[in-house]
């Protein structure tokens, strides 16, 4: 396996440990609610909102402080962590919510995915107002989230990022800076747009192998050490019973979302259209999530795909 570039660092492997810190959380869904709770198992005092009162309960019972505006997580704290749907939510929350109301100089990092136009925007208001901010996405699904093993890629100034390491350390096995605002999630919708198309084709694969007369699990065995391997293959194999366990195994609950691959997927084709790249297996990717989701699946793990091929 090629190693991380040299500019590229692990918290963890820095060996550094996170201070007693007051941390507003704001977003407690599938993610950020494991995320949250792992701030807490660090020592941290974490202020949550939510405007779903089930996961506001959930937080309460993992030991977070609980509000029910988002502006009242913000007194005293350090730091400021987000986990939202979009980007519209992002924006509004920062710079209606946030920006000049969060203690001076307080640490602000968005764990969204969203679009790189708005993580910019939002960064620069934020750093116009003396606020650092990093925009920090992150792979691994809601079990990483959970047991706190989520790769962090995040943007930001070096400054900020060194502010940032030891809080989404708590968090993650891996914190990669990926370079200045907006750069964790153009690394996060570049990283999707293999993650979707390899997973249709590893689908696609084991479907052809079937009709050809190929046992699944011998199939997986080759190919697994075979060039055909990805970790859609390796680590995340579409069908039941096949390789490690994975939402195959339960009925293509859990995991990660058709809708939110597909979301990811809109996201790296506007911004191949805004840059000029020319991206064919991830538009029809997009096609085939688009089509999937619309036909009632959004809420299926994006592996479940594998019915329709």
């Amino acid at each position: 396996m090629r190693a991380w570039p040299p500019s590229s660092r692990s918290a963890r492997a820095t060996g550094r440990e996170s201070k007693h810190m007051k941390i507003a959380f704001i977003g407690l869904g599938n993610m950020g609610g494991g995320m949250a709770a792992n701030l807490v198992k660090a020592g941290h005092e974490v202020r949550a909102f939510d405007l779903s009162a089930e996961a506001l309960a959930r937080a309460k019972e993992n030991g977070a402080q609980t509000f029910t505006a988002a502006g009242d997580t913000l007194d005293g704290v350090d730091a400021v962590v987000t986990m939202l749907p979009n980007g519209k939510i992002v924006d509004d929350l920062y710079t209606g919510d946030v920006i000049g109301k969060a203690p001076a100089g307080a640490l602000l990092l968005d764990c969204s995915t969203i679009d790189v136009a708005t993580a910019r925007k939002v960064a620069d208001a934020a750093e116009k107002a003396g606020y650092p901010m990093v925009d920090a996405p992150v792979s691994g699904g809601i079990a990483a989230a959970n047991g706190g093993t989520l790769t962090f890629m995040v943007g930001g100034s070096d400054e900020a990022f060194a502010r940032a390491e030891p809080i989404l350390s708590a968090m993650g096995k891996a914190v990669i800076h990926a370079g200045g605002a907006g750069a964790g999630q153009a690394a996060k919708i570049c990283n999707n747009l293999i993650l979707g198309s390899t997973m249709i084709a590893t689908c696609e694969a084991f479907n052809l192998a079937q009709k050809l007369g190929l046992d699944p699990q011998v199939f997986f065995d080759i190919s697994s050490k075979a060039s055909g391997q990805s970790w859609s293959m390796t680590s995340y194999c579409p069908l039941p019973g096949v390789g490690p366990q994975t939402p195959a195994d339960n009925d293509y609950q859990g995991g990660f979302a058709a809708g939110l691959m597909l979301k990811d997927l809109k996201l790296a084709l506007a911004a191949a259209q805004s840059a000029g790249a020319d991206v064919p297996m991830g538009a029809r990717a997009e096609e085939l999530y688009d089509e999937f989701a619309k036909a009632g699946n959004a809420g299926l793990d994006f592996s479940a795909i594998i019915r329709t091929l």
